[in-house]
């Protein structure tokens, strides 16, 4: 990608747009790349592992430390990283090698743009939500998330002597960072705080629950540590309650923060204007898709939903197989060992019809759409078993910049499996995929008006519920609270799922045009399985490593 100038602009980019430091001129940066220049990838993997062991704050009373002291001491070592990174000359690199940079370079504005903008230590009370039941579908946690996190779901129980000191170390955690954060949260974000609120309540609940389980009741050490983390919580939860009397501010970040965030982290070429229109566009599309087939279909049967357990997990088992072999049998993507067990795990259960959340609605009809979704979880367990050669790209990116790739993707193949033809025995399950990709661009255009403080989280999930079809958004509100707060928590990642769906789209039409071209054939498995082997990173470069190149991301660049 880079020539000596391209790496000066992105030089330019960092410097006029994130402004994190206005002490160090242009000259002085120049300078200092001029002295260290490297062109070795080796040096970048290394710098890699170091930007990594840095981005872990330090401790502080034994939990890591947010304190605004700690940030303005590590700032200049900070510092010291990004001008190394941009100290490298990739020119003459491989493709694969600069995209590999690239992620490095988003991973550091992430740092800055957090340190000066999104400040989740300062503004986010849900940042401090220590304990977590459940995997995530993507390569990491949903939203900003702190260092020091128990994740319940790596344990298996009985607890063997090891397992049983890590889980006490990690416990040990709350109780410090729950007092830290009650001097850090210094911010005014209404909708943050007085939702955020919630995630710590709920803490309290999941540890009770884990006091309760046989294996640990009786361990009277485990059990102390988790009533001082639940006194400790429980406490925490008192002191929001009251601080949010005084809040009164806003809590999106404004359209400039948010164009920069996308571009310059998340690496997705386009503007929050450019979202609001795609947005709208898709809303309007799923729509008319969805009334259109509802015509065509009109002389068929309803789809019956299942009305008890032993029903709905036939039709489970059977989605799971049609699926998997469509996947197979048609040559959408290479079928893995894992693919069947990964999304076995993940099949659901029956679920009153009263009780039934948006996603369990039409899951309950045909679970394929939202299996399809789940091809999350063949990624996972692709990260599991057969992790990227690159160290750079083998874990989850920090900041969520992942989500185009992941959730884009997801999104995508809901309805690119369907245009290949997996409901051809089911016309009416084609409804459900337009009302899916209705729902991801309603509640999606909603965050896009929070984030520019043009409406309340409230407002913004009004228009999630009222322009969902059928009212499958007013059955069950947690749902439509929890993913609200997510998108104000993390900019760009409730309009990922449609943006991303769209830039893998672009992705695939620019692969297919380069490959008629060159007189060869579009071969649908050969593009998942380039996609696959790629890995979880942004989708624009995803799509310049695909193709060789790189115009779409002038605006990220330039």
């Amino acid at each position: 990608m880079k020539t000596t100038t391209i790496l000066f602009s992105l030089l330019l980019t960092l410097f006029y747009s994130c402004q994190t430091d206005k002490k160090e001129t242009i000259a002085e940066a120049q300078t200092k790349i001029e002295s260290f220049t490297s062109n070795d990838y080796l040096d970048l993997v290394a710098l890699f592992k170091e930007w990594r062991t840095f981005e872990k704050p330090p401790l502080l009373d034994g939990a890591p430390d947010y304190t605004l002291e700690t940030f303005e001491k590590r700032w200049p070592k900070f510092k010291e990283l990004r001008s190394g990174l941009h100290a490298i000359d990739t020119t003459n690199w491989s493709v694969e090698n600069q995209v590999d940079w690239m992620i490095v370079w988003a991973e550091m504005n992430g740092y800055g743009f957090n340190h000066r903008i999104l400040k989740p230590w300062a503004r986010d009370p849900a940042f401090y939500k220590s304990v977590w039941s459940y995997r995530s579908d993507v390569p990491a946690h949903e939203g900003p998330t702190n260092h020091g996190t128990t994740e319940l779901w790596t344990y298996t129980f009985p607890l063997s002597t090891t397992e049983r000191d890590r889980l006490l170390t990690d416990l040990k955690v709350i109780a410090p960072l729950n007092d830290q954060a009650k001097k850090n949260l210094i911010g005014n974000a209404k909708d943050l705080w007085i939702t955020g609120i919630r995630d710590i309540q709920y803490q309290s609940v999941v540890l009770t629950d884990l006091k309760k389980q046989a294996t640990i009741k009786d361990d009277a050490a485990l059990v102390s540590v988790i009533d001082e983390a639940i006194a400790s919580t429980n406490d925490f939860v008192s002191w929001l309650q009251a601080e949010s009397k005084s809040k009164t501010g806003s809590s999106g970040i404004g359209k400039d923060n948010y164009t920069w965030y996308l571009q310059n982290v998340h690496l997705v070429p386009l503007t929050w204007d450019d979202e609001v229109m795609i947005l709208k566009r898709e809303l309007a599309r799923a729509w008319t898709s969805l009334k259109l087939e509802e015509h065509r279909n009109r002389k068929l049967p309803e789809l019956v939903d299942a009305s008890s357990p032993e029903a709905y997990n036939k039709m489970a088992d059977e989605a799971a197989k049609s699926l998997i072999t469509f996947l197979d049998q048609e040559e959408i993507v290479t079928v893995k060992p894992y693919f069947d067990p990964a999304l076995r795990e993940h099949l659901g259960a029956f679920v009153p019809k009263e009780k039934r959340n948006f996603f369990l609605i039409g899951e309950h009809y045909d679970p394929r759409p939202l299996y399809s979704h789940f091809y999350h979880w063949f990624e996972l367990a692709r990260m599991d078993t057969e992790p990227h050669k690159s160290e750079i790209r083998k874990g989850p990116l920090l900041y969520n910049i992942f989500d185009s790739r992941n959730e884009g993707t997801a999104t995508a193949v809901e309805e690119l499996f369907m245009q290949a033809g997996l409901y051809d025995d089911s016309p009416r399950t084609k409804e459900i995929v337009y009302i899916m990709i209705a729902q991801r661009a309603a509640r999606g255009l909603g965050s896009l008006y929070a984030h520019a403080n043009e409406m309340t989280m409230e407002e913004a999930g009004g228009i999630h519920s009222e322009y969902t079809p059928r009212g499958w958004m007013k059955t069950e509100k947690e749902l439509l609270i929890f993913e609200q707060h997510l998108y104000l928590r993390q900019p760009g990642y409730g309009t990922s799922y449609i943006t991303g769906k769209y830039l893998l789209e672009n992705a695939l039409a620019d692969y297919a045009r380069i490959q008629e071209s060159q007189n060869k054939p579009f071969i649908l498995k050969d593009f998942f399985d380039t996609l696959n082997s790629i890995g979880n990173i942004p989708t624009s470069l995803a799509h310049w490593e695909m193709t060789g190149s790189n115009n779409h991301l002038k605006t990220t660049t330039n």
